[in-house]
């Protein structure tokens, strides 16, 4: 028999640990892993205080409705810590009027450095080489913890924080959406049978789950959707209940 310390460190070059938000990039992020790169993928969703609680019932339809290896939902509570429209009593702007420094009032704080630690810390325990991220930078450009530059420190620093990563089982931080337009993403996704009917982007949606239309989220969406002469399935179908 195999001994416990060398069983815990090997890994899996094609398994993988996705942030699966709901929203419709990770969606993409997750078909990218699983059907373009044919990875065994576990989804991880954060029910962080959002006031778009509603992308968490929505990433568990994704996960069922793509055949994910597990799904699981994490709670962690950023609202204590606020600073963010997304988790504090902060109004959402709307018709782009987001940006009155070079950091939108959306950007949570530390927010994807805390869900990919997090992930790290389960892909080492299912033994998996890749973190997925469905972030971007041409659309959220204001976001900091979304630039290559962050990514890659991650990187490097998720290989010299946990066990895997010192042993020579190195992690690495996929980001395939990264440098794609919401047109590009949608299309990208569509190729890969994403159904974006399951997919959820407002960020202050009603409490029905109806999007509100005027966030950036909701206006880039919109924007990629038409880019492509096409309607927005999500605007045809129910909303999940949380």
């Amino acid at each position: 028999m195999q001994p416990e310390s060398d069983r815990l460190l090997t890994s899996s070059d094609t398994r993988a640990v996705c942030l699966l938000s709901g929203g419709l990039d990770s969606a993409t992020a997750l078909a990218w892993g699983m059907r373009k790169q044919g990875w065994e993928c576990h989804t991880i969703a954060f029910d962080y205080g959002q006031r778009h609680r509603i992308e968490i019932a929505a990433s568990a339809q994704i996960a069922t409705a793509m055949q994910a290896a597990s799904h699981r939902v994490l709670a962690v509570d950023l609202r204590a810590i606020g600073g963010s429209a997304l988790t504090d009593n902060i109004a959402v702007p709307k018709d782009g009027g987001n940006r009155n420094s070079d950091t939108p009032i959306t950007y949570v704080p530390a927010r994807n450095l805390i869900f990919l630690s997090l992930a790290a810390g389960l892909a080492e325990t299912l033994h998996a080489n890749h973190l997925i991220i469905g972030a971007n930078i041409i659309d959220y450009s204001g976001y900091p913890d979304c630039r290559p530059a962050f990514l890659e420190a991650f990187a490097n620093t998720v290989n010299l924080a946990t066990q895997a990563g010192t042993h020579g089982q190195r992690m690495t931080i996929d980001a395939p959406l990264l440098q794609l337009s919401k047109a590009e993403i949608i299309r990208l996704g569509m190729e890969l049978g994403v159904d974006y009917a399951l997919t959820r982007s407002c960020y202050d949606p009603d409490p029905n789950g109806t999007p509100c239309g005027g966030c950036d989220s909701c206006r880039f969406r919109a924007q990629g959707f038409a880019e492509l002469g096409l309607n927005d399935p999500l605007l045809q179908q129910p909303t999940p209940q949380p």
